[in-house]
């Protein structure tokens, strides 16, 4: 029966195709969850996390951050356009991904990111420049809450975060020294240890 639906919506949505002056640049979906199509359409995190970062990766939010590993640099400081990879945690079975605009002190950053919040109702809505604060208690940005529009607050919920994918090329590792013959190298081992 849903696919039935589907085609049905896909040959509706096709027959007016011809019609539309722009398309969007964003993948959107106003089938799933979006509702009336005269409304505005029902955006997921993920295409509009792509769309403002530049990072190439595609599939659901929890997957994004073992998906850069190798690809793109990951870290623990945020820095503007770095992607925000929040696991998955209560009803956020998916995860979460948001842009980072602005860095605003050690404990905050403005985010950018979709269907966080209802908005007149509706999931699936833009958000630009809303407050994600580190409430971890290492200071390492490893819990955050997140700006909740119903409430006009930080929601009280203390989400978990991977941490930041960077629109960059992660860096080769170094090999510092070569192991002995004799199976341990102690001179590796301090420069591990030291970096240097």
């Amino acid at each position: 029966m849903a696919r039935r639906h589907l085609g049905v919506a896909i040959l509706a949505l096709a027959a007016v195709a011809g019609t539309a002056e722009a398309r969007p640049t964003i993948d959107i979906d106003t089938a799933a969850g979006g509702g009336d199509a005269r409304q505005a359409p029902y955006l997921q995190c993920v295409p509009y996390a792509r769309q403002v970062s530049g990072i190439r990766i595609y599939g659901d939010a929890y997957t994004w951050w073992g998906q850069a590993e190798g690809r793109y640099a990951r870290g623990h400081v945020p820095k503007v356009g770095a992607v925000m990879a929040f696991r998955p945690h209560g009803n956020s079975q998916l995860g979460h991904v948001a842009a980072v605009s602005r860095i605003v002190d050690s404990r905050t950053v403005l985010i950018r990111h979709a269907n966080w919040s209802p908005i007149d109702g509706r999931r699936g809505q833009i958000e630009d420049n809303v407050r994600a604060v580190d409430v971890s208690p290492e200071n390492d940005w490893s819990q955050v809450r997140v700006w909740f529009a119903p409430i006009e607050a930080l929601g009280a919920t203390a989400w978990p975060v991977e941490g930041f994918i960077y629109n960059e090329k992660p860096r080769a590792a170094k090999t510092t020294a070569r192991a002995d013959t004799r199976g341990s190298d102690p001179i590796g081992e301090i420069i591990a240890r030291t970096g240097r």
